[in-house]
């Protein structure tokens, strides 16, 4: 198999949506156990490269463009390939910390948020770019820019302004929600009190008593009315610029849950008995014709892009622009189809998470082996690129729920598991039980193999040389290429270089 047809299929499952694999193993390592105190992977010049101490707790370990290190799951923290600290996280993900060689970012929880500026750093270059930000939702709200029209500070629900925040561009409030100011794509809603009376100037006019009756127009563009909010409601949006000369507008107008209708250039969809009843015909931009009855239980839909037929729960089948997904006793068992960059990717779930199976496929070269990932939560998750390269662990309660999250890989995910394979290519693996109290590996090509007891007992083989070692060095048996045995007492290996290795270019 050429290496771009394997690089394929890997970059499919790491980029596109499927769980990442943690970092493989490096097999041009050796390794120090002294378990539970530190276990170290070292090169063979003597740094060492990655490191566990305490169990799974303490760590240090190269990443794509860093590494990271930290006391799990209290604290670590990831620095760039030049080493600079970049960001930190305390029981992710309570607590976190990023920035640069300008600005900085911190959270609790989103709760309370702080940005500003590194000490030293140049001033924004940008008016609009904040120099201070301070938000402990949802009372207080603060913010500094070089353009004072875009700084602001609040103090909820006594008076303040916050801007581009939730959908509005100004958020304006004094004793809220006996005033409130709201304005958004140039119109200004003014609230006396949030949310019942409310008139509107501006962009858009209009105004009511909510729910009762509210009124809202935009000149040339829309005009909506509700009444008895949400059920009553008249809305009709005209054709934009793009549109051809003589489109039709868009209306929506009903009174649930009794009449619904919405028609527009080439479209109705009709509701009585709003939602289980209804149908909807379509004919541009494609065609699209549905019909439901006791939705959402039993639907039917035919188109150009589009195929429904619902008869749930015991079985729904669904195809649309090319996504073929198929429910069997909804929400039992689920199965997806679809393309993408060049692969077939089948994705099976039963109950959503309890089992899940990826797997892909090149469209240009199917007889390439597929890429697989499973997972049977919260036991076991498998991953297998289908070019020699495979991982499993056991337990696996997180990677299910938070694919491709590498801070709750970091900070959670090792804690639960007690067995780990790594695989980087036929013949070169490494197993690991109890966070590498016991540990092996080989890498048939060089011949090398190794196997500890954490300090208590090992076995390494290399080059036709075999070391049996008790506590680490203490007395062993060792036997030379073409020799025969011999006993030795007090052979501890060489201490390794306190500094680590980085990783990045």
């Amino acid at each position: 198999m050429k290496a771009p047809r394997f690089a394929a299929l890997t970059l499919a499952l790491l980029l596109n949506g499927v769980a990442a694999p943690a970092p493989a193993a490096d097999f041009g390592l050796h390794e120090e156990n002294n378990w539970p105190a530190a276990v170290r992977q070292v090169t063979s010049e003597g740094t060492v490269r990655s490191w566990n101490a305490a169990g799974p707790f303490l760590f240090y370990q190269p990443t794509e463009d860093g590494t990271a290190k930290g006391f799990r799951p209290f604290w670590f923290q990831m620095h760039d390939a030049r080493g600079e600290f970049r960001s930190g996280y305390a029981l992710y993900p309570l607590f976190s910390y990023r920035g640069d060689e300008t600005t900085y970012r911190w959270s609790v929880f989103e709760l309370i948020r702080v940005i500003g500026r590194r000490p030293g750093a140049p001033a924004p270059t940008s008016q609009f770019e904040p120099r201070e930000e301070f938000e402990f939702w949802p009372l207080w709200f603060s913010r500094t820019a070089g353009d004072p029209a875009e700084s602001y500070r609040g103090l909820l629900p006594i008076a303040g302004t916050v801007r581009n925040k939730l959908g509005m561009e100004r958020f304006h409030w004094v004793l809220f929600p006996l005033y409130a100011e709201i304005e958004k794509r140039g119109a200004i809603t003014t609230h006396t009190p949030w949310p019942f009376i409310r008139v509107t100037r501006g962009a858009a006019h209009g105004g009511g008593f909510w729910p009762f009756y509210t009124a809202e127009e935009r000149t040339g563009v829309s005009r909506s009315v509700h009444y008895l909010w949400p059920l009553g409601f008249d809305i009709t949006r005209q054709p934009s610029p793009d549109d051809p000369p003589g489109t039709r507008p868009r209306r929506d107008v009903g009174f649930l849950p009794f009449y619904a209708r919405s028609t527009g250039p080439g479209f109705l969809n009709l509701s009585i008995g709003w939602p289980f009843f209804g149908y909807t015909e379509q004919v541009q931009p494609v065609r699209y014709f549905e019909t439901r009855y006791f939705w959402p239980l039993f639907v039917q839909g035919r188109g150009d892009e589009r195929f429904v037929n619902r008869w749930g729960p015991f079985y729904t089948h669904s195809v649309k622009r090319g996504y073929d997904k198929r429910w069997y006793a909804w929400p039992l068992v689920r199965r997806a189809q679809w393309e993408e960059q060049g692969l077939l990717r089948t994705k099976t779930q039963l109950l959503y998470f309890l089992y899940v199976s990826h797997r892909q496929r090149s469209l240009a070269h199917p007889e390439l082996p597929e890429g697989k990932l499973t997972h049977y939560w919260p036991l076991l998750s498998t991953w297998d690129n289908g070019a020699g390269r495979r991982q499993w662990q056991f337990l696996s309660p997180f990677d299910v729920l938070f694919p491709g999250n590498a801070k709750v890989h970091h900070a959670w995910t090792p804690l639960f598991t007690l067995a780990r394979h790594d695989q980087t290519a036929p013949g070169e693996t490494r197993t690991s039980l109890l966070w590498d109290a016991i540990t092996w590996r080989q890498h048939a090509r060089r011949d090398e193999r190794e196997f500890h007891l954490g300090p208590l007992f090992s076995v390494v083989t290399q080059a036709g040389q075999r070391r049996v070692a008790f506590g680490n060095g203490l007395f062993g048996f060792q036997r030379a290429p073409h020799g025969g045995w011999r006993t030795f007492w007090l052979d501890f290996p060489q201490k390794a270089a306190t500094t680590t290795a980085r990783s990045g270019p």
